[in-house]
């Protein structure tokens, strides 16, 4: 599984872990034996993205040419969740996106069940690209942070089948980011396939709320 190592912005796009009538795909998951490395490669990457590790800081403040300081941080996450709430007004209030300020000034990106790929597939939609340049235009204009792409999935569907398919549309958003000049330093993409869910999963409305891609958006700070 392809990981990367950097820090944390946070969108969610529709992760779907089953066929359109709610059984398995009939894609080939992993083993039991993969899907545990995929899992411990995960973890591993989780805790390898956060840039208040000190082994990575050095190397992604070179990255983004030197990290914030002070009061800076906290003015320039404001502002870029501003720029997003402008960009991306039209998906809000569709309610395709959700854009929010968490704390330490981490900013989390959430995108809704169907609106970025077609049932069991990686592939971004055509007509979400447009959504993706919004999102990548902001990304690079605020060069000074960070984005984990994390993919989830609903439970139907294998754990394995579920895991694999939730890393393969968070390495989608990688790669699209990549394709439009955002620096590959800053990204990584992990797949957390059934975990976490943000709803039941005992009701279709649960199940679409917990298919999804979060991307965090954190801040390099130089300290």
């Amino acid at each position: 599984m392809k990981t990367y190592a950097a820090v944390l912005l946070a969108v969610t796009m529709g992760v779907s872990g089953c066929t359109s009538d709610g059984s398995a795909s009939g894609k080939r998951g992993m083993t039991d034996m993969e899907a545990g490395a995929a899992i411990g490669a995960a973890s591993g990457a989780a805790v390898g993205a956060l840039v208040t590790k000190k082994h990575l800081k050095g190397a992604l403040i070179g990255a983004v040419g030197g990290g914030l300081a002070g009061g800076a941080v906290g003015a320039y996450m404001d502002s870029q969740k501003k720029d997003l709430d402008k960009s991306l007004k039209q998906e809000r209030e569709s309610g395709a996106i959700k854009v929010q300020k968490l704390d330490n000034d981490v900013v989390k990106i959430v995108m809704t069940g169907q609106t970025a790929f077609e049932t069991d597939s990686a592939t971004i939609k055509p007509g979400f690209q447009s959504t993706m340049d919004k999102l990548a235009d902001v990304v690079i204009r605020y060069g000074k942070t960070a984005l984990t792409i994390n993919g989830y999935t609903d439970s139907r569907g294998t754990p394995q089948h579920n895991l694999e398919l939730s890393q393969h549309r968070a390495q989608s958003v990688y790669d699209y980011f990549a394709t439009k000049d955002v620096n590959p330093a800053r990204l990584v993409a992990m797949g957390k396939g059934e975990a976490d869910p943000v709803a039941s999963n005992d009701s279709d409305a649960g199940r679409r709320q917990n298919r999804r891609v979060e991307i965090l958006v954190e801040p390099v700070v130089a300290k």
